[in-house]
């Protein structure tokens, strides 16, 4: 395990979803930190680190949903991976979107992965755990975005 607590962003506009996602992660064995924003346009200062952000660390892994207000997710997905320190942060697709044409899209754009929410809550949960299991206990993540 990580000495540091491993930061996450989530970009989930559905209050429910987000609340869902928040106690899964606050139960795990590993050590977190969930940020949450509800919009793209949200996500992007929260990552940039302007305004209310400016104090907050980047995240080691975003957890975005593609159909949000103001700024969707395939529009924040394709400035992530255009910006030199950005693109290095894992994002996962985490949507109710089955398109093919999304999956391929965001793969195009250089997602690490798409999931799409499952209605089944037990699935949901399943899925959640899933991820934190992976991404949070097996993968290594780079440790410094602002280094080479």
């Amino acid at each position: 395990m990580m000495a540091n607590p491993i930061n996450i962003l989530l970009v989930e506009d559905n209050p429910a979803d987000a609340r869902l996602i928040k106690e899964v992660f606050k139960d795990t064995k590993t050590k977190n930190r969930l940020y949450v924003v509800k919009d793209g346009v949200e996500a992007m200062a929260f990552l940039n680190q302007e305004f209310e952000y400016t104090d907050i660390p980047r995240p080691d892994v975003i957890l975005l949903d593609l159909n949000l207000p103001r700024k969707d997710g395939r529009e924040v997905l394709k400035e992530l991976k255009e910006d030199d320190i950005l693109k290095r942060v894992p994002i996962v697709i985490l949507t109710t979107s089955s398109a093919e044409e999304d999956i391929i899209k965001t793969y195009n754009n250089h997602a690490n992965c798409y999931i799409t929410k499952p209605v089944d809550f037990d699935q949901f949960l399943k899925v959640i755990n899933s991820i934190e299991d992976f991404w949070l206990s097996v993968v290594k993540l780079p440790s410094n975005l602002n280094g080479d």
